[in-house]
């Protein structure tokens, strides 16, 4: 089917208390990847790519890739901007197609933040398209943009429901602790604050940074009210380590053979994520 938006899928995932995976990918194997795997689970999906991402190849190259498979399954798939980091390439990516996008302003002064958000949502939202945006900051390094630990800034949940007034997002990207990449040590979410942001918050909440947290707790974030979450990190490893188990073979040359050991890797991590995320059977 057509490429769709992220806020009605994101709004039947609050109310059926599951997440929907929202997963980066990097070159057409993974494209190819993500969408089968959530065709076979029959569960939608969001795919991202992120400012690297886009400058390496462009949003027109990323969004006819996806927009090509996602016709040829049967389940809802959105083409999504992750941590756009200008109002321009916003903007660049919605010209593209793209049906969903978020714009991080979260190493700004919040007011700065309040503003880039909203003449970003007002341009989206003109377009039909759907604005993600963040709260606090989320550690570690997504492209980049890296955060310390002692500089990571947890999502206060008053300031979120001034924000969210104030910028019409669609959805809100929140700080627990989580951080960008794999983790050095055993993470720690707070889920008390996740469920204070959730009792006052209404729009759908953003997990990111998920790739290494232990299952349960993601699925107590799910729980408490989380309906997006992010993979990146763990899906490049998984592609990464499928192409080299047959690169390590003598006389293997053939782009097509590697790739498809890496495009069958994130094939499967998709399928256990989908089923971590309890999205499986919501497309039927």
């Amino acid at each position: 089917m057509a490429l769709v938006g992220s806020s009605e899928l994101l709004k039947k995932a609050q109310q059926g208390r599951y997440a929907i995976g929202a997963f980066n990918a990097e070159n057409m194997e993974m494209v190819q990847a993500i969408i089968d795997a959530a065709d076979e689970m029959k569960s939608p999906v969001i795919i991202q790519t992120t400012p690297s991402t886009v400058a390496y190849a462009g949003p027109d190259m990323y969004q006819k890739m996806v927009s090509v498979k996602a016709e040829e399954v049967s389940v809802p798939v959105v083409m999504h901007l992750d941590h756009g980091n200008s109002f321009e390439l916003c903007r660049r990516s919605v010209e593209s197609g793209y049906t969903s996008i978020m714009i991080d302003g979260s190493g700004l002064s919040y007011n700065e933040n309040v503003e880039l958000s909203r003449r970003t949502a007002d341009m989206a939202r003109a377009e039909g398209v759907d604005t993600e945006a963040e709260l606090g900051t989320v550690g570690g390094k997504e492209d980049s943009h890296e955060v310390s630990d002692k500089d990571a800034l947890y999502t206060n949940p008053a300031q979120a429901v001034d924000f969210i007034a104030r910028t019409g997002i669609q959805s809100l990207a929140v700080a627990i602790g989580t951080a960008h990449g794999f983790y050095k040590g055993e993470p720690r979410l707070d889920f008390d604050r996740l469920s204070e942001i959730r009792n006052v918050v209404s729009i759908p909440l953003v997990l990111h940074g998920a790739s290494g947290v232990p299952d349960e707790m993601i699925k107590m974030s799910v729980e408490l009210g989380i309906c997006k979450v992010n993979f990146a990190t763990e899906l490049r490893a998984a592609y990464t380590k499928g192409v080299r188990s047959i690169l390590k073979e003598d006389g293997i040359f053939d782009p097509k053979k590697y790739s498809a050991a890496g495009r069958e890797a994130v094939r499967q991590l998709v399928k256990e994520k989908i089923l971590l995320l309890g999205s499986e059977g919501s497309a039927l």
